[in-house]
């Protein structure tokens, strides 16, 4: 299993959850509003009068087989809107409950 952390503009939040839906990644927790910025560009997403757009994030837990496929959907999610500046990462789980 691997743990699949997803940071997007919340304007794109419709697409990432049709993103999670057609790939049948069904549980996930999601932090409405956070904050950050690019590492490289981009705008920052602070939520402040000189920043005002906001970030949400995505935790999933998801089956192996299913990493290549949805890092590829989110890259073309990316490409379309790449202003928005989304990331995704993606870590080893080595035991759950």
């Amino acid at each position: 299993m691997k743990a699949l952390f997803i940071s997007y503009n919340q304007a794109l939040t419709d697409r990432i959850n049709n993103l999670l839906d057609e790939h049948e990644v069904r549980g996930f927790t999601r932090w409405a509003l956070t904050e950050g910025r690019g590492t490289h560009n981009g705008e920052p997403h602070y939520g402040t009068h000189a920043w005002p757009s906001m970030n949400s994030s995505v935790l999933a837990i998801v089956e192996d087989e299913k990493i290549p496929v949805l890092l590829e959907a989110l890259r073309e999610i990316d490409l379309l809107t790449e202003q928005q500046g989304s990331r995704a990462f993606v870590w080893d789980i080595t035991a759950m409950m």
